[in-house]
């Protein structure tokens, strides 16, 4: 009983080990550190977290997400953004908060859109195809989200490319790392079911 136990864990480990470097093989021809290497996309989808930690901290994730969304601008390689994350309560809305932490550091109001019902990578990415219309842009957030990202993309037939945000230290994303691989599993649960945005809507014009 203990030995079947213990194969099966090991089993598990190791589907999440290849599905892991599957999910970053794949996606490493089209991740960016530099950006001077990225290549210019009129749009960028720039993906939500919350600014806050439960706790009450400033989220390093959120923070380093719009610093690399300003370089991108300054640096002429995208000019609009669409700010996709979770609105589906009315106190939380991560999509506005990157809004106003973006025109604060200069970047035009009349430059960002909004999608609110970006509650999970997949339904961001699907709704940047569905909903505005673009199959050519550079996705924004930290390494391990935009191969995950990109993967989801490239799976739909899209174009895109990602520019890598600044990281955090291990100590700080353990628990988001950890997160990360059952992610990736699923992401492969989804394609094998179809999966679809929870909503989709009206078409909005870019």
């Amino acid at each position: 009983m203990l030995k079947g136990l213990i194969l099966i864990f090991l089993a598990i480990i190791l589907i999440l080990f290849i599905i892991d470097k599957v999910v970053s093989f794949k996606s490493e021809n089209y991740i960016y550190n530099q950006i001077q290497n990225i290549p210019y996309n009129r749009v960028g989808l720039l993906l939500g977290t919350s600014k806050k930690l439960n706790n009450g901290w400033n989220n390093l994730y959120f923070s380093y997400r719009i610093q690399a969304a300003k370089q991108l601008y300054d640096a002429g390689k995208v000019h609009i953004f669409v700010v996709s994350g979770d609105n589906s309560r009315k106190e939380y809305n991560e999509a506005q908060d990157m809004k106003d932490d973006l025109i604060a550091l200069g970047i035009p109001s009349d430059s960002i859109y909004l999608d609110f019902a970006g509650f999970r990578t997949l339904d961001s990415v699907v709704r940047m195809k569905e909903i505005f219309g673009q199959n050519k842009f550079t996705i924004i957030s930290q390494k391990f989200h935009n191969e995950r990202a990109i993967l989801i993309a490239r799976h739909y037939n899209m174009d895109v490319v990602g520019y890598n945000a600044k990281d955090v230290n291990s100590y700080y994303g353990f628990k988001t790392m950890a997160r990360e691989k059952l992610a990736r599993v699923k992401v492969f649960l989804d394609f094998l079911t179809g999966k679809k945005p929870k909503y989709l809507g009206d078409k909005i014009q870019i």
